[in-house]
């Protein structure tokens, strides 16, 4: 939290921490990627590559207590339209995906109390994300040739609860 209930102010280092290592980290690999793949013969479409960054819905509806998370996957969504803009020069287009719970092993490891916790909000299908799904969203995203500058949320209509 910005202050804890104790009165401590968040800790900057977590908070830039967080932000290197995703918006930073994000951009620094974007960067990289575009390079090389500004260098590929363009496609039927004048394409040369596709960008998918991955973001979460925390950066558009963040909870209490997600401040540096959700600033920084925040930070990719706003990068996705201006990477679109300053890549479509070189034929690569850009799109950010933005999971909801998805059903990671990690969050699958979880206790049977905490699976419910995470899903009481989804909307349908009532459960957690599945990494195809993921993966299928990817795929669609690199066949069609007009999809570049969005931001696609990918949550079963999950909306969080302020807190």
């Amino acid at each position: 939290r910005t202050v804890a209930r104790d009165g401590t102010p968040h800790d900057k280092g977590v908070f830039v921490s967080t932000m290197e290592m995703n918006a930073v980290g994000t951009f620094n690999v974007t960067r990289f990627a575009a390079a090389a793949m500004g260098a590929n013969e363009p496609d039927e479409h004048g394409q040369r590559g596709v960008v998918v960054n991955t973001a979460s819905i925390a950066g558009i509806e963040g909870q209490a207590g997600q401040l540096a998370y959700a600033a920084a996957k925040g930070a990719i969504l706003g990068m996705t339209l201006p990477l679109a803009r300053d890549l479509a020069a070189l034929g690569i287009r850009v799109c950010a995906i933005a999971p909801g719970t998805m059903g990671m092993p990690i969050m699958l490891s979880v206790g049977e109390e905490m699976r419910e916790h995470l899903t009481r909000n989804i909307v349908f299908p009532k459960r957690m994300g599945r990494p195809e799904e993921f993966a299928l969203l990817v795929e669609s995203i690199a066949r069609n040739p007009y999809l570049n500058g969005e931001n696609i949320r990918l949550d079963g209509a999950l909306r969080f609860p302020p807190k």
